[in-house]
């Protein structure tokens, strides 16, 4: 626990490898390995690892049907503002690699996270509830979503991240608990995923409590063997535990995907499936060429309670009335 205010810019320098503790038969719960808490004007920097030896807690704890809570994410941060994280490694964490709760202005460059495909819930990068964060020049292999924006996240921008393997680049998922606070203002750019299981996406539970979620963009994405390349789903439920015949209550409004490319491992290409209580409002689908490099039939695109805006080259052809 590294945890202000302090009197001055404080630097963290990491050289070599820091490990964890390993997850053996003692180890009772809790999500914490490192913290920093209440600082102001902090940078981590250094050419070292942050090695959470997550390969003694994947599949022992949990499995691929629930969600395990309790294991130690590397790297929290609350309540940190104006301040840079850069260069280091984030390398086999337990849970989450890097956490984000009431953070501002916070800039990640050159940073690293690495996980095998198979580890589970090992999200990359998770913003909560913060303000001003930005993800440059950042690679991230791991195996949950590269990076997962949850509630209260605003002016969220994502800039040059390769991503993958992994889950992709995520929005929520949103509307699980009561009283979150809305996303606003995401901006993802020039950035690469490769052989992920989803592309970038937006996801809220069905029955969902209300929420909302908007100005949203993508732009100038690569995808290279990508599974859902573009993707709204306002009726994700993983675990099949859903009161699925309910509609989400988040709203979904000023969503843009414009100047994506590369190739889909999935027929269906763009699944925009909003919801039936409140359908998503300004969509707009701009310049996508995509190619299916599967067998299992053509490409293509499905809409469900939205009207999105189409236009320039779009392949596959994309649904501009609901359906």
């Amino acid at each position: 626990m590294l945890q202000g205010p302090c009197k001055a810019p404080i630097n963290f320098d990491l050289e070599g490898t820091l490990q964890a503790p390993g997850l053996g038969p003692s180890y009772s719960s809790g999500n914490v390995w490192i913290v920093f808490s209440y600082v102001d004007r902090l940078t981590i920097s250094g050419t070292g690892t942050f090695d959470g030896r997550g390969q003694t807690a994947w599949g022992k704890k949990c499995d691929w049907n629930e969600f395990c809570g309790n294991l130690p994410i590397n790297l929290r941060f609350n309540f940190v503002t104006n301040s840079v994280i850069q260069d280091v490694t984030s390398k086999d964490s337990k849970q989450f690699h890097v956490n984000l709760i009431g953070c501002k202005n916070m800039t990640f460059q050159y940073f690293h996270v690495l996980a095998p495909e198979k580890s589970l819930n090992t999200d990359g990068i998770h913003i909560g509830k913060s303000t001003d964060i930005k993800i440059v020049n950042t690679t991230i292999e791991t195996g949950d979503d590269c990076i997962s924006i949850g509630d209260g996240s605003k002016q969220i921008t994502i800039t040059n991240v390769t991503c993958g393997p992994g889950h992709g680049i995520s929005i929520g998922s949103l509307g699980k608990y009561k009283d979150e606070e809305p996303v606003k203002g995401v901006y993802v750019k020039s950035c690469t995923l490769k052989n992920t299981q989803n592309g970038v996406r937006i996801k809220t539970w069905p029955d969902s409590k209300p929420g909302a979620a908007s100005d949203m963009h993508f732009e100038d994405i690569t995808m290279e063997n990508v599974g859902n390349p573009v993707l709204i789903d306002q009726e994700y439920c993983p675990f099949n535990g859903c009161k699925n015949k309910l509609p989400s209550n988040v709203k979904i409004s000023n969503v843009s995907f414009k100047r994506i490319r590369g190739t889909s491992s999935t027929p269906l290409a763009i699944k925009l499936v909003c919801s039936g209580g409140m359908p998503c409002q300004n969509v707009v689908v701009s310049d996508i060429n995509l190619k299916y490099n599967g067998s299992q039939g053509s490409m293509s695109s499905e809409c469900k309670n939205v009207k999105p805006v189409v236009s320039g080259t779009l392949n596959p052809p994309v649904c501009s009335i609901s359906h």
